[in-house]
């Protein structure tokens, strides 16, 4: 069944130490969503996503830390920080954990100050992106080509009363054309498949279809030229 979204974060405040829970695994994945199945969509329309939006890459606990990963070879990640390196991805998850904590993305603009994002649950609650897994399909993602689960119509609902929320807040349809086209796209791509009934999300695919076709016709074009 689905997982809560909101279990994936817990903000615990202990003898004045900030701990933030939020599964660096399940961002990873909302993270690799994002950039596969609609950011392509997004540029193709030259929009610039509010960071108000819980999309918007400054909203990722975890980005600077992911930016800072390099896979050198098969068994070998280096820390961008330290350099040190490890044989594994989730080593090197750790010695972010243990080491490198202080670099979490951690700050929020609001109006023109910037404000610790721990100070409250609800300006933290925006910078884990495992809490939007359930609205993005994270589980689909991970256990694609597995048997399907049984669908839970109440998780169902909830996941596509946060999808709709995110199309509002992402993709305000007064905010012109190519905004209301994103928020219909995001619909159809995302909120549409929280049902029983069996429908899949990212019926859109991973990039505008009209891409390739204007690659292949591009090289007809040349090829024809160069006859």
């Amino acid at each position: 069944g689905q997982v809560n979204s909101n279990a994936a974060r817990n903000l615990n405040q202990e003898q004045g130490d900030h701990q933030i829970h939020c599964s660096r695994e399940r961002s990873r994945i909302a993270w690799k969503i994002i950039q596969e199945y609609l950011t392509p969509f997004v540029e193709k329309e030259k929009y610039n996503i509010s960071r108000k939006c819980r999309l918007h890459p400054d909203n990722d606990i975890y980005r600077d830390q992911e930016q800072h990963k390099s896979h050198i070879d098969i068994n070998e990640w280096k820390c961008g920080y330290c350099k040190k390196t490890f044989y594994e991805e989730k080593n090197l998850d750790q010695h972010f954990d243990n080491r490198h904590s202080n670099l979490l993305n951690l700050l929020i603009a609001d109006s023109a100050n910037l404000l610790s994002a721990n100070l409250s649950l609800e300006k933290n609650e925006s910078k884990c992106l495992a809490d939007i897994c359930g609205a993005l399909h994270c589980d689909h993602e991970i256990n694609s080509g597995s048997k399907k689960s049984k669908c839970n119509p109440a998780a169902a609902a909830r996941n596509k009363h946060l999808c709709e929320t995110l199309a509002d807040s992402c993709f305000p349809v007064s905010h012109g054309p190519a905004a209301s086209r994103l928020h219909e796209f995001f619909l159809h791509q995302f909120c549409n498949a929280h049902s029983c009934t069996g429908s899949k999300p990212f019926s859109r695919g991973r990039r505008p279809s009209g891409t390739i076709v204007s690659e292949f016709v591009q090289i007809a074009i040349v090829l024809q030229y160069a006859m």
